[in-house]
């Protein structure tokens, strides 16, 4: 069974009031299968949890007969503002052209391969703390919105953060002996932080982190994909050689911040893209200013490092991203939000606006 067989099985699950599919309102998202193994997630209302048994139950009877003998049910509790928010914005979307879609490939086919039909974006800065994981995520998130099928690769294996970025606190299950991505977001994601327990260093050396970035490739049962985002460790140390060595088309992404000093460090990692003959799509300038309450703009790391990144690199400016304030949240709360944009900030937008730049870019490799 396909994702579309998944959702013809359970479409008599309905919302009450618009009578409509759950799938259709996107309140049954993240579906992944992989022969008799199913995977997905129910949005509910904090006022409905009583009825998660029930949910999981009816999952369960209409894939049964359709030779799914294992089914992991996953529930996303929102209040119930937010669930009517996300119906609402499925009723009120424009429809969408269809999105000409890769060929599926075998499950055992090495994804790096040109039949494969996978793009692969490299994330890169030149040291840490200039969000380079945050534009990871999002742009991975952006670029499924837009209609792709997107993988993401943590591949910061010392500094792995997108687990809890993305508030994913599960393990990846094994199938068949492959390991089977975790799904948010609409994203498939692994990430060496499912395999290390709590917050444990990562004390490898070279063999030991190809040999993991090895496994990202290879061991890793991807569903059917048109992008892999690739979140590399800052620097030009020995993943971003692996990375530029085995996938010799993959394209690549600099973040900076307006910082001179951030500028200067991240024209390294453009420097090495440059000497492996892989494509710059262009530079992120992430932090660039922070819009205060009175609507005033505070240059907080100074302005002018991402265009300067850019004519350096003869490449384009690809977006600015704002700071986004988290004053008044509670840092329990902060801590296990998702780092993915809320879907009316200007954040959002951008990112949304990157991601149409960067397909653009892509379909002229």
């Amino acid at each position: 069974m396909n994702k579309e067989d998944i959702i013809s099985a359970i479409v008599h699950l309905t919302d009450e009031e618009h009578q409509l599919p759950l799938t259709d309102l996107g309140l049954i998202r993240d579906i992944m299968t992989r022969g008799d193994y199913a995977a997905l997630t129910v949005t509910l209302s904090t006022d409905m949890s009583d009825k998660q048994e029930w949910y999981k139950d009816q999952i369960v009877q209409a894939l049964s007969p359709k030779g799914i003998t294992e089914v992991h049910v996953r529930f996303k509790e929102v209040s119930p503002r937010e669930r009517q928010e996300i119906v609402n914005s499925r009723i009120n979307k424009p429809a969408q052209p269809p999105v000409q879609k890769a060929p599926a490939m075998p499950a055992y086919a090495s994804i790096v391969s040109e039949e494969s039909g996978i793009q692969f974006i490299a994330v890169a800065s030149g040291k840490g703390g200039v969000g380079k994981s945050t534009v990871t995520v999002n742009l991975a998130a952006a670029l499924a919105r837009s209609g792709q099928r997107v993988g993401v690769i943590d591949a910061d294996i010392y500094g792995h953060s997108i687990p809890s970025m993305m508030n994913i606190d599960e393990r990846p299950q094994k199938h068949n002996n492959r390991i089977m991505p975790i799904e948010r977001e609409g994203l498939q994601v692994i990430s060496t932080g499912f395999f290390v327990a709590g917050n444990k260093p990562v004390v490898w050396r070279g063999p030991m982190l190809a040999k993991m970035f090895t496994t990202f490739l290879s061991e890793v049962e991807w569903g059917p994909l048109d992008i892999i985002v690739i979140d590399l460790p800052p620097g030009t140390g020995d993943i971003a050689l692996d990375v530029h060595q085995r996938i010799p088309h993959c394209a690549e992404i600099l973040v900076t911040t307006p910082h001179p000093t951030a500028q200067h460090v991240a024209s390294r990692a453009g420097e090495m893209a440059r000497q492996t003959n892989h494509p710059i799509l262009g530079v992120v300038e992430n932090m660039s200013y922070f819009t205060d309450p009175a609507g005033i703009r505070h240059d907080l790391f100074g302005r002018g490092g991402g265009a300067a990144l850019a004519e350096q690199m003869e490449t384009e400016l690809l977006a600015q991203i704002p700071i986004r304030s988290l004053g008044g949240i509670p840092l329990d709360e902060a801590q296990t939000a998702s780092s993915v944009y809320p879907e009316h900030s200007e954040q959002r937008k951008i990112f949304d606006e990157l991601a149409e730049k960067v397909l653009k870019q892509l379909a002229c490799l």
